[in-house]
């Protein structure tokens, strides 16, 4: 089991929280989460089962107010993507769901040291491109340096072509100590080195065979929207993809697949995560279509560490650099 707490943990605010993939990762990287906001009633049993002593908000963001939470070290979130999906009419601004000014709001009541947001690719289209310069200039107003970062979640060990860009803004005392994570030397595993065990779990005598003809890593899992129908891994494009790797991608299985099983697997909700960077002792609250769109749509864990991590140096070493310039 991972280590819950760290003894040296820096402080945080979490925003749209989801089942916890950033939680998680900021975590891991020395942050203790002084509350977690999540709409989501699913999610929200997710992250309480998983960790009991988090102070879980379900509710609007809408309606929340951080000025409880002055002084926080980390502001962090993954607002809504579907104003900057591809996928959808990309409407930024225009579309109700954009919670980006919500988070500008929650930073100016709270003044944290550093803020951490995560989106999907396409918020760096041109597009978007005077969206994302007015709140570079919101945060300068606040005293924030802010930088935007596509980063891709293979770099850094997880099975999956999964690009998120990242939205980091810091103090300027601290914004010269930040610098972004560095891709891993080691490729990550393939869909078959990462799943072979799962899928041998109910004795599939073809598990084997099938791991050796699964050797790359994952298109992007999708998550899917409450407006549609059941679990399945996306587009006709990507559902290719997934068959390209032996994976039947027309929905998620309840269990791995039997002794005898002909034809391609379909995965489970846990080999999912697995492929999303959870760590296997994290579940899942709700049935299979909740707890899949859990999963789908989370922020992979290694890849939240990997930033909150540079973060946290940063605030540290400007801390050290004040104590410093203070004896002096």
């Amino acid at each position: 089991m991972m280590s819950k707490k760290s003894p040296l943990s820096l402080t945080s605010v979490e925003v749209c929280s989801g089942a916890g993939g950033q939680a998680l990762g900021l975590e891991m990287a020395g942050f203790d989460h002084l509350q977690l906001v999540e709409l989501d009633g699913s999610a929200c049993a997710t992250l309480r089962l998983n960790r009991p002593e988090w102070d879980v908000h379900e509710g609007d963001l809408r309606e929340y107010s951080g000025a409880g939470h002055k002084g926080v070290d980390l502001f962090a979130g993954g607002v809504p993507c579907p104003p900057f999906s591809k996928a959808g009419k990309q409407l930024g601004a225009d579309d109700e769901r954009d919670l980006f000014p919500e988070a500008i709001r929650i930073v100016d009541q709270c003044r944290p040291r550093a803020v951490m947001l995560e989106n999907v690719r396409g918020m760096l289209d041109p597009i978007f491109k005077d969206y994302r310069e007015n709140l570079v200039r919101q945060l300068k107003r606040l005293g924030y340096h802010a930088e935007w970062k596509l980063l891709q979640a293979s770099d850094f060990g997880v099975p999956q072509l999964r690009p998120r860009v990242i939205f980091v803004a810091t103090r300027k005392e601290i914004s010269e100590h930040f610098a972004w994570p560095e891709a891993s030397k080691l490729p990550p595993k393939t869909v078959g080195e990462s799943l072979v065990d799962l899928m041998s779990a109910n004795g599939w005598t073809g598990a084997a065979s099938w791991a050796e003809g699964a050797k790359a890593i994952a298109p992007t899992l999708v998550g899917g929207s409450k407006k549609h129908g059941g679990p399945d891994l996306g587009p006709t494009r990507a559902k290719r993809a997934w068959a390209a790797l032996g994976v039947d991608g027309m929905g998620i299985a309840n269990e791995p697949p039997a002794p005898d099983h002909l034809g391609m697997p379909k995965l489970t909700v846990r080999m999912a995560a697995r492929i999303q960077g959870f760590p296997d002792e994290w579940t899942f609250s709700g049935k299979k279509t909740s707890a899949y769109r859990q999963v789908g749509n989370a922020f992979p864990p290694p890849v939240a560490k990997a930033v909150g991590d540079q973060i946290a140096r940063a605030l540290n070493l400007a801390a050290s650099a004040s104590k410093k310039r203070s004896a002096a």
